[in-house]
């Protein structure tokens, strides 16, 4: 079996609680959504993957899309995974690619945690699929304020009942013309499934997208409320630029 791969790197964890813990990424092509924030166009086919052959970053390899298992697990096995916490799926939406992660993820080895899938928390059959080979779930809600995406409360809180049996986080990204009902009702759905972290990311983009930091500071007071850890936590990655 064959996957579109966009990337195959080893850089920082730049969201959510495990912020600076040093990861093997690797970045799927193609998504079921597609949110107005987002940087990655859903139906990407790259014609080819960049893989880092070098954890310096300066040897970089080209293979042409779509990659076998092989090609893959090669590529994560250069970049010496004994030295990372753990491999990140994501992309895109890795879970489209539930079968090939079937085939790969038994073969990646040597992490120091395990696996660590980032989602956007609305394809429950394929998480039950591959559930058992993961080890942390980063699971975004999306707010049809800022995603631009009809609601899908139901969705998530299918996917999130699957996914608690597993550590797991919850990613909301606000705007700043996010409405607090609708953010108080993602957090009131966590809360439903167990008390788990929630991260409030701030929208990155243009400066009229973004939310205030006293408007950041009160939809937290709000979480507070339902849920024991909330954190603000905006996309570090991009203030490093590193990757």
């Amino acid at each position: 079996m064959d996957a579109f791969v966009m990337e195959i790197f080893s850089s920082v964890q730049g969201e959510g609680p495990l912020v600076g813990c040093r990861q093997i990424f690797l970045r799927f092509a193609g998504c079921n959504l597609d949110c107005a924030y987002c940087d990655t166009p859903g139906d990407m086919r790259p014609a080819h993957c960049r893989s880092q052959n070098a954890l310096d970053g300066k040897d970089l390899a080209f293979c042409k899309n779509p990659l076998n298992a092989g090609q893959v697990v090669a590529a994560v096995e250069r970049l010496k995974p004994s030295m990372h916490h753990s491999i990140s799926l994501t992309g895109g939406e890795p879970l489209l690619q539930s079968e090939f992660l079937l085939e790969i993820l038994p073969l990646i080895k040597d992490t120091r945690l395990g696996v660590y899938l980032e989602t956007n928390g609305t394809l429950t059959g394929q998480l039950e699929s591959v559930i058992g080979m993961v080890d942390f779930i980063a699971m975004d809600i999306k707010l049809p304020g800022v995603s631009g995406l009809p609601p899908m409360w139901e969705k998530h809180r299918k996917f999130l009942a699957a996914a608690v049996q597993k550590k797991v986080f919850v990613k909301v990204v606000v705007g700043g013309k996010t409405g607090e009902e609708e953010f108080i009702q993602a957090v009131q759905l966590v809360a439903g499934i167990a008390d788990l972290p929630l991260i409030i990311q701030p929208v990155t983009g243009s400066r009229s997208m973004r939310p205030e930091p006293a408007r950041l500071l009160y939809l937290q007071e709000r979480a507070l409320d339902f849920l024991s850890d909330v954190r603000v936590i905006p996309q570090v990655h991009k203030m490093l630029e590193l990757l």
